[in-house]
């Protein structure tokens, strides 16, 4: 099995090239999509949230509010490290322990990968890459403010680094017929890596 972590910033189109892995038969793993998960009542996240930064971040409901989470854990750099050093840990562990068995190319997309130690854990890091200024479009696109998507760029892996980490790149500027090409072309690569092995 072939380890490869997928990242990029924030509105980079992560998900949208993590469905393109898929389709052409990658195990993908959505480590957003685990997070939410984990923070249900009962599970090992909701347990460390409400630990670290008590029941005022639940809803009537006992799930975790989000928003509420998300004004306390981002509001500045050491908070927005706390939460990730709290909860990176504990979605790595599932990751791993829901890697499929057999060869094939399994693929896990992480926001914060590569700040939760993934160069060390994946054997190849894929890098979905845009400027600032589409990840503003896309932000405030998708209902968030231009503040909300600054502030939440502010507090990841600045661009130049994480392309330094990158073993591939993806550049997902362009339409979707681009970013198939893009992902074909990475998917060839990763495919000659696993027959390497």
């Amino acid at each position: 099995m072939l380890r490869a972590g997928l990242t990029g910033g924030i509105a980079s189109g992560k998900s949208t090239i993590a469905r393109m892995f898929a389709e052409l038969g990658c195990f993908v793993l959505d480590a957003d999509a685990l997070v939410a998960e984990l923070y249900r009542p009962g599970k090992a996240g909701h347990d460390a949230l409400v630990r670290t930064y008590g029941t005022d971040i639940l809803r009537p409901d006992g799930e975790v509010d989000r928003q509420k989470l998300a004004n306390v854990a981002f509001a500045d750099e050491a908070s927005a490290q706390q939460l990730n050093a709290l909860i990176h840990p504990i979605v790595m562990e599932e990751a791993e322990r829901r890697q499929p068995e057999g060869d094939g190319i399994y693929i896990v997309e992480a926001t914060l990968l590569l700040e939760a130690g993934g160069k060390e854990r994946y054997d190849k890091i894929i890098v979905v890459d845009v400027d600032q200024a589409t990840q503003i479009a896309r932000g405030i696109a998708r209902g968030m403010t231009r503040e909300e998507v600054e502030r939440r760029i502010r507090h990841q892996m600045p661009r130049g680094e994480r392309l330094a980490a990158a073993d591939y790149v993806i550049d997902n500027s362009g339409d979707l017929a681009k970013a198939r090409r893009e992902v074909q072309r990475v998917h060839e690569a990763l495919r000659r890596d696993l027959a390497s092995r």
